[in-house]
């Protein structure tokens, strides 16, 4: 199959981390695999296939015909049999330049989160239900994902798809950071994601409070960057939690800290299926989450982890504690953990469920 993987930009964000994977290995598999960036980006992206920068103007990103018109004339040259949207605004470019320039490879689009936790107002459903019915096939992350954007956009459930996010295979040798080994004289609580307000590190920062207030040995290392930076940076002070909360910002080394952690801690408040969870089993880490999203398909609690309710911090509290504690129970729970990643959710086996999705749609009348 010839297959065009459209992202937003070139960055090293979750979604497009994961479609470059995912086509790498299509290409792997055999199939003919083009990568097209909507927007201006500086990252590297891990496919070493084709990769086309469109570089759209920003302030165009709601109204941009002649960038529509870009990828039509792209599309018509390519041939491409599927045209997969990855997020981002990749899904409405894609339905506009359809409808516009009248292009006929088949549409899937990648649905990554509980699309109704976004919704807040009649306008915005309206507005990304006219685009989901807009397209051949819709791949969710998760069961519940899938089952909540057919509720949530009426579309037929027969043109979606669960087939979940996977992870890498990778040496798990990994040395510990230089610059962060003063850190790991502590146990540490390992959190990775933007800090943004549906990823709850506020929680996060509360919650390590309580653990040091109770004589618990903790390190809390948040990976990665955002809006809210300034005020979590204030609350730490406030809380008097300057050497026990260090914001790390984005690191390329996430996997090498991972791989030296006690625990991970996703206290978020929206997910879809967290590829950084899985990582997380693989490497042996044990994981506390809050039951959100898809996160209950793969965090299984007293199995593969510790799966608490949204908000609830006192339980959340609890469970850290427990994963932080080195006994027969939470190392057989990193055991347990890893053997469902390795049976289930490794990128190659990932994409060839992709392709045989995509062979599907193709064939489907």
């Amino acid at each position: 199959m010839k297959i065009l993987q459209l992202i937003q930009k070139p960055q090293l964000r979750g979604a497009e981390i994961f479609a470059s994977q995912l086509s790498a290995h299509l290409a792997e598999a055999g199939h003919e695999v083009r990568m097209v960036c909507l927007l201006p980006g500086e990252a590297k992206l891990p496919f070493p296939g084709t990769v086309v920068r469109f570089d759209r103007p920003l302030s165009k990103r709601f109204f941009d015909i002649a960038g529509w018109r870009q990828l039509a004339d792209y599309i018509r040259e390519f041939q491409p049999d599927i045209v997969q949207a990855n997020a981002g605004d990749t899904l409405k470019f894609a339905v506009f330049s359809r409808l516009l320039f009248g292009w006929k490879s088949r549409l899937v689009f990648r649905n990554a989160n509980k699309v109704s936790d976004f919704i807040d107002t009649k306008p915005k459903l309206w507005l990304n239900r006219f685009f989901a019915r807009r397209v051949d096939h819709v791949i969710s992350v998760s069961e519940l994902c899938r089952q909540d954007f057919v509720r949530t956009y009426g579309v037929d459930a027969a043109r979606t798809t669960t087939v979940p996010i996977g992870i890498e295979e990778t040496a798990h040798d990994l040395p510990l950071p230089p610059d962060c080994a003063a850190y790991f004289n502590t146990p540490v609580l390992l959190n990775v994601g933007s800090l943004v307000p549906e990823k709850n590190q506020a929680a996060l920062v509360r919650i390590t409070k309580t653990l040091v207030d109770t004589g618990i040995p903790v390190c809390t290392l948040i990976v990665g960057d955002g809006r809210l930076r300034s005020d979590l940076e204030q609350q730490i002070r406030a809380l008097g939690l300057q050497q026990h909360v260090y914001l790390l910002g984005y690191r390329k080394d996430v996997l090498a800290l991972m791989r030296h952690a006690r625990a991970f801690a996703m206290p978020s408040k929206i997910e879809g299926l967290p590829g950084v969870i899985l990582e997380a089993f693989y490497y042996d880490l044990p994981v506390v989450a809050s039951d959100v999203g898809g996160i209950s398909e793969v965090v299984m609690p007293g199995k593969t982890g510790w799966l608490i309710a949204k908000d609830d911090e006192a339980a959340f509290t609890t469970a850290a504690r427990e994963a932080l504690t080195i006994s027969e129970a939470s190392l057989q729970i990193r055991r347990d953990a890893r053997a469902e990643v390795e049976r289930a959710y490794l990128n190659r086996q990932i994409a060839q469920r992709f392709a045989d999705a995509y062979q599907r749609v193709v064939t489907r009348n």
